[in-house]
């Protein structure tokens, strides 16, 4: 990968195409956060094959989904995609991407959890700049979804904007790192590893890693932890926040995930901050600009400064 490919940067009157790479989507969930993305301005194109269902959850064929994917890449009318929800398929559409209809037509694709797949995917093989936060028939479908200020700066070409204590950050361990801000669905990461499609190569620069998910008790994110590290993946990490960590505790545990967390990367020498509400949250998802450079500073608060912006100016 050399360089940062980006889109531009867009507004009310622009259109955002909608696509479901996963799971089928919950029909009304998808009318509400359409409504909300038309409340704010946006023109909504549906992709062609999103309705379809294959198997028990899919949204369509692999195929289906990319050809999907690929019409919204192509159609220069198209300012961002916006994925309708996550769930489970996207990877099954990584070996089906033609990469020179993203390389000639770049847009950001915008979603989290199963979309980890695509984003970093695309960063790996494009350098193109995504969007990490909300998603149509989820966030965009609830009151109080969406962070409208993060969401504002990543759409808007800001080029230095913060997250931070208001954003739920706080300091695990004390430092400043700076690099690639790296990341997503911790889970997606791991179930890549020794396939062609690998979303956290040995990558030859410094990265900000940022993690989070869902549901995963806190042994088993040490276990993936663990098999990063001994894949040889943190070599060049300088600096790791984490997410909200949604049900990601023991039950009746007498401890916190914040303390497997602290006693695992005990010998890191980085900064490690905790509880950035992004992905998946309860409220106010907020949006990260995945490839751009960031610089983490942990001190009396954590602080996540964005050096780049994730879209060009229009």
């Amino acid at each position: 990968m050399s360089g940062l490919l980006r889109g531009r940067a867009f507004g009310a009157g622009a259109t955002v195409g909608v696509v479901a790479p996963a799971s089928g989507f919950d029909s009304a969930r998808l009318q509400a956060g359409t409504k909300a993305l038309q409340t704010l301005g946006y023109r909504v194109r549906p992709g062609a094959n999103m309705a379809l269902r294959t198997g028990q959850y899919f949204a369509g064929t692999a195929q289906q989904r990319a050809d999907d994917l690929h019409a919204m890449f192509a159609d220069r009318e198209v300012a961002a995609i916006i994925c309708a929800r996550g769930g489970y398929g996207s990877q099954q559409m990584l070996p089906l991407l033609d990469l020179d209809v993203v390389r000639a037509n770049p847009k950001p694709i915008i979603g989290c959890s199963d979309v980890t797949a695509l984003q970093l995917w695309l960063l790996v093989q494009c350098g193109l700049a995504s969007l990490h936060g909300p998603m149509v028939a989820g966030d965009f479908a609830r009151t109080d979804g969406v962070d409208m200020a993060s969401w504002n700066a990543c759409t808007q070409a800001t080029a230095q904007w913060s997250v931070g204590t208001g954003d739920g950050l706080r300091v695990l361990k004390p430092g400043i790192a700076t690099g690639q801000l790296w990341g997503g669905c911790l889970s997606l990461h791991v179930s890549t590893l020794a396939t062609p499609f690998e979303l956290l190569p040995r990558i030859n620069r410094p990265t900000v890693l940022f993690v989070e998910d869902i549901g995963e008790k806190p042994y088993k994110i040490e276990r993936m932890f663990e098999q990063w590290r001994q894949a040889g993946k943190l070599t060049n990490v300088t600096g790791i926040v984490f997410g909200e960590m949604l049900e990601c505790q023991q039950p009746a545990a007498s401890y916190e995930l914040e303390q497997v967390v602290l006693r695992m990367l005990a010998d890191f020498a980085g900064p490690v901050a905790f509880g950035l509400r992004s992905g998946h949250v309860r409220s106010r998802n907020v949006t990260l600009p995945l490839g751009v450079q960031a610089r983490l500073e942990c001190a009396d608060g954590a602080a996540l400064t964005f050096q780049q912006a994730a879209t060009e100016p229009a």
